[in-house]
């Protein structure tokens, strides 16, 4: 299969939005470790319909009008890492959900540690909310895109901009 993508300039950087024709497959940051998600070969489609309302999408998050993203996915994956992005589609805007909460969430309350690893591995970013899981403590943990954009992103959807 051959993916196709664009590149988007918003408030966290320059994003890379991937996708098939069965959906969104990426949404990648600027400086990614292209082994945190692995799709190729990539063409460039700037008028992938996938692609062009994904980035209308974001563009409405980044300015306060998109509270939820409406959009059909494609990431690849295993099975228990897409329940756990699943898990991450249902946090609501605006709120927060540990990795503990993620874990039991899926059935799995023991495997706090593969919940966070599978949630690192969430290959569109953003979208499906990653960044609003946190710590046990409150505190931000890791996030592929930076903990600065991390906490910029939940500041936003706070309405702490």
């Amino acid at each position: 299969m051959t993916y196709s993508y664009k590149t988007m300039k918003t408030p966290v950087g320059e994003l890379k939005i991937v996708a098939s024709d069965r959906g969104l497959a990426a949404v990648l940051w600027e400086n990614d470790d292209p082994k945190r998600v692995r799709l190729s070969p990539m063409v460039a489609n700037k008028n992938h319909p996938v692609l062009l309302e994904a980035e209308r999408q974001l563009r409405d998050y980044f300015a306060g009008k998109l509270k939820k993203f409406s959009l059909k996915f494609d990431p690849v994956g295993t099975d228990f890492q897409k329940d756990v992005w699943n898990a991450l589609s249902t946090i609501p805007f605006g709120q927060t959900r540990s990795y503990a909460q993620i874990a039991t969430q899926v059935g799995r309350p023991k495997a706090v540690r593969a919940v966070g690893a599978a949630n690192g591995k969430n290959p569109i970013s953003i979208i499906v909310p990653c960044h609003r899981v946190i710590g046990s403590n409150g505190k931000l943990t890791g996030f592929a895109g930076g903990l600065e954009v991390k906490e910029v992103l939940l500041n936003l959807e706070s309405g702490k901009q």
